[in-house]
């Protein structure tokens, strides 16, 4: 069974678990500078690359549901939380993300 999403369970993640995987990184990259380490240089990369994947999937999400709005509107659906959607749509790739970088960087 697929978990189901929500505004609340993202939000969470992002106000809860941003701060340690921010805390964690900040670590590496110091210890990148100082040490010269492969592995922490990695982790520099790879938190840019993230955000930057997170930040495209978010903005094709977000218009993809603004689409669905739309279509829902002009086919007479009620769009009763149709921001709620599109809010859900831009806030998921940023979670995602957190939740999972939270659980790698707290072994």
């Amino acid at each position: 069974m697929a978990k189901r999403h929500s505004i609340a369970r993202d939000l969470a993640a992002l106000w809860f678990q941003a701060p340690m995987v921010i805390a964690a990184r900040s670590q590496a990259m110091t210890l990148a500078a100082m040490t010269g380490s492969a592995t922490d240089f990695a982790e520099a990369s790879r938190m840019v690359t993230e955000k930057m994947a997170a930040a495209a999937e978010s903005a094709v999400a977000v218009n993809i549901a603004m689409v669905k709005e739309g279509m829902g509107v002009t086919v007479g659906k009620s769009v009763s939380g149709g921001h709620t959607r599109v809010t859900a749509a831009a806030l998921r790739p940023y979670a995602k993300r957190v939740r999972a970088n939270a659980r790698r960087l707290a072994k």
